[in-house]
């Protein structure tokens, strides 16, 4: 990614406000266009200044962030900011990119930035790339497409790729892989596993079932992972 990601913050509390812009421009990849106090002045800049990324209060007076997202056309990928757990859902049908709960720690924020980073340099990636990666097992170099991932689980040094109708054991880590597989089909969903978005079937609490098993979700990371899932 060449260029920055570049954002408007908008939140009627102005502790609020101060809180997230410190958070932004701690961040090299982040260029801070602007800061709202209402959905109402969002719109005003909006049809002056382009952004890329809308960190968005959901209670806020006047229009609601919910409501403003509704109505407006193409509106920039939007990370909800907000004290209010319940509107976790409107998140997810409104495809927004992540949901921050208030106080937000600056820990959950960055991985809502890094998330962001991904995000947009997977966009600028050429269409046409491999949809597939070779791994190092039984001594030789096996492909793996992605469409046939299930989820991945670590062990120790080798992970294990469950597969459409098979298991491959390679020499690999969690870490390497997370690096290698497209963001948009894939998610950690707890330190040992990965999971192919698309083929979750049912989220049981923690658990995700998909087909016959049973993939953990680490509670430090369920939050993330259900707003990549359930959108």
């Amino acid at each position: 990614m060449n260029d920055k990601i570049s954002c408007i913050i908008t939140d009627d509390e102005p502790f609020a406000r101060k809180g997230l812009q410190g958070y932004v421009e701690k961040i090299g990849f982040f260029d801070l266009k602007g800061v709202c106090e209402d959905a109402l002045q969002l719109s005003d800049m909006l049809q002056k200044e382009s952004a890329d990324l809308l960190f968005l209060d959901i209670q806020m007076p006047h229009i609601t962030g919910v409501e403003f997202l509704r109505a407006i056309r193409n509106p920039p990928k939007v990370i909800f900011t907000t004290a209010y757990p319940q509107y976790a859902i409107d998140g997810f049908e409104l495809d927004v990119m992540d949901y921050l709960l208030k106080p937000i720690p600056y820990e959950r924020f960055l991985k809502a930035a890094w998330k962001a980073r991904d995000y947009f340099a997977l966009r600028e990636q050429p269409i046409n790339s491999a949809p597939y990666i070779f791994v190092k097992a039984n001594g030789k170099l096996e492909k793996i497409a992605f469409a046939d991932i299930l989820f991945v689980e670590a062990m120790e040094n080798y992970v294990a790729f469950y597969l459409v109708g098979k298991k491959i054991v390679a020499h690999a880590t969690i870490k390497s892989l997370l690096e290698k597989l497209p963001s948009k089909q894939f998610i950690q969903t707890h330190k040992s596993y990965i999971v192919a978005i698309d083929k979750v079937g049912t989220i049981e609490g923690n658990i995700l079932h998909i087909g016959d098993y049973k993939v953990p979700m680490s509670k430090y990371l369920r939050e993330e992972v259900l707003v990549q899932i359930v959108k």
